[in-house]
């Protein structure tokens, strides 16, 4: 029995017990089960007396009391104990437990996946960094995290599309090929522009490409290098993410919005809505209304349109796309956005706490010999992605950026993150994986292997440490929805490093094979179940996380 079936047999007897009379309350539409810290307390404790005692007009205890009756009557619940005010704490029988073994076994790539979010239509927003220069360790956290976001949103049944917003217009551009421009023609770089080798690589990239480029009037050289400019760095950006593992299904343009009129269209809409107003010949959304600490300018009083014209525009693209959820991962410079994205959104008639959701990610360091490794675009001495996958690889990165909740500043070591030891987490877990592919191996070696589903015995599945783990294996599915419910993927890492624990004492505690003469027996085949229960969960929460799985190291 899984804690979801638990759940709903522990709904059915408040069901029960309304049907008989014996409560007055309304069935709650979901029972938490929780596994306790405190083994002491049984396997899994659920504290719903609590919930139903001020509707029930009745003490805690006393409803736990009513409901325990009836969960001592269900198969597979060998003890129900009340503790503290009201708690219901559950012992199942081992053969419950370890029949989880085998239903994860046969759901395979399946078990976890939920339908939390079903039908959810999601539109997720990240890296969206500037195609002015490669995409540096900021972008990289985001490349890693939404990407994983992703996975386990649409395993929690919701409809995902992943979108990278291309800042291709404006003056940063400007800059940008003015800076391609001064490279070509040997000259110094305009002020504020951008600098670094990879500036050069791709003004030469142009020049080689596109003859008579240096001869062509200055105005139609500046727009050559910022078109010709803009698509190099774009196809790099796209060659980083797919190398990363990073699949976006939308890359999406600034610069149609205005090239369509979906700029003007948006003000539009805005203004039918009343929240548009002129003032010193600019035109202004009055974001103040919904929490923005100013108002904020669309037009200014030179009729220049400005980028925040275009935010609004682009919330509106996305919802007539149908979004009904539209996430903004941003970086850690980007605070003061958020207040006036959800003005957006509120201006537009929707709902500012439910259609639109802003993450915003913090710094991330880089340490080699216990020294920073620093960063500045600007100066060209810039981390990119492609050195994070050099230094510490694809897997290592993806893990370490996504273990951690986003609200907090990270820190990568790469002396750590390139050693095989338990302080790697990556390792560690990767590790586990591989461990329990060399028991199937071993297995298959001496013509070993777990029998069929129908000779498996769950029972035997007995001790402290199977126990631990069948009860780990369990809360998995719950794991994977809270995470996408609460838009935290990290929460799938760290169960999978407390599952690889669980695993590494399993491993050191229970003998899986026949050492020497000894012969098979139905203990060894069930604890074969669980081996490959165990490899089963790990692969799919690796796969959740765009980390391999590997079967040797």
């Amino acid at each position: 029995m899984t804690p979801a079936e638990l759940s709903q047999a522990v709904q059915a007897a408040v069901s029960a017990a309304v049907e008989a009379g014996e409560l007055t309350v309304a069935v709650p539409e979901h029972v938490t089960v929780e596994r306790p810290k405190n083994r002491d307390h049984g396997d899994y404790a659920i504290n719903v007396a609590l919930q139903l005692a001020k509707a029930a007009g009745r003490p805690p205890r006393a409803v736990a009391e009513l409901l325990a009756d009836r969960l001592r009557g269900i198969t597979g619940v060998a003890k129900v104990d009340i503790a503290g005010p009201g708690f219901l704490n559950i012992t199942m029988d081992a053969a419950t437990q370890g029949a989880l073994a085998r239903t994860i076994v046969e759901t395979g790539e399946a078990y976890g996946r939920n339908e939390a979010l079903k039908g959810l239509k999601i539109n997720l927003e990240f890296v969206s960094a500037n195609p002015t220069g490669p995409i540096h360790i900021g972008g990289v956290r985001w490349a890693a995290v939404g990407d994983s976001l992703a996975r386990v949103l649409r395993a929690s049944g919701a409809d995902v599309t992943t979108e990278y917003y291309l800042n291709d217009a404006g003056v940063q551009i400007s800059k940008f090929a003015g800076s391609l421009k001064a490279a070509a023609n040997g000259q110094p770089v305009p002020a504020d522009g951008y600098v670094g080798e990879y500036i050069g690589d791709i003004a030469k990239a142009i020049t080689d490409g596109v003859p008579g480029v240096l001869d062509l009037p200055d105005a139609e050289q500046l727009e050559a290098f910022r078109a010709e400019g803009l698509k190099l760095m774009v196809a790099e950006i796209q060659r980083s993410m797919q190398e990363f593992g990073t699949h976006f299904d939308v890359w999406f343009s600034e610069k149609s919005l205005h090239d369509s009129g979906a700029v003007e269209k948006a003000m539009d809409r805005l203004r039918e809505q009343g929240h548009v107003f002129e003032q010193d010949g600019a035109v202004f959304l009055r974001t103040t209304d919904f929490g923005d600490d100013k108002d904020r300018v669309l037009v200014k009083a030179d009729g220049e349109t400005t980028y925040f014209a275009a935010d609004a525009a682009y919330y509106l693209s996305k919802r007539d796309r149908g979004a009904e959820v539209s996430v903004y991962m941003l970086g850690a410079d980007h605070h003061g956005y958020v207040n006036r994205l959800k003005a957006i959104v509120a201006c537009a008639g929707d709902d500012m706490d439910r259609n639109i959701e802003v993450k915003i990610g913090q710094f991330v360091k880089m340490l080699r010999d216990g020294e920073e490794v620093r960063m500045s675009k600007r100066a060209g001495n810039i981390i990119t992605i492609d050195d994070v996958i050099e230094w510490i690889g694809v897997d290592a990165a993806r893990y370490t950026l996504t273990r951690s909740p986003t609200d907090s500043t990270i820190t990568l070591d790469i002396n750590v993150l390139t050693s095989q030891s338990n302080e790697n987490p990556v390792y560690y877990v990767q590790y586990a994986h591989t461990r329990m592919c060399g028991v199937a191996r071993k297995a298959a070696q001496l013509g070993v292997d777990k029998g069929a589903a129908q000779d498996f015995k769950p029972e035997l599945l007995a001790t402290v440490w199977e126990n631990d783990i069948l009860g780990a294996l369990g809360e998995f599915p719950r794991i994977l929805a809270t995470a996408g419910e609460l838009r935290e993927p990290h929460r799938v890492a760290r169960y999978l490093e407390d599952l690889a624990g669980k695993y590494h004492r399993l491993y050191e505690n229970c003998m899986f094979l026949p050492k020497g003469d000894e012969e098979l027996t139905d203990t060894h085949r069930a604890r074969l179940w669980l081996v490959e229960a165990t490899r089963t969960v790990m692969a799919n929460g690796l796969t959740l996380l765009g980390v391999t799985a590997p079967e040797r190291m």
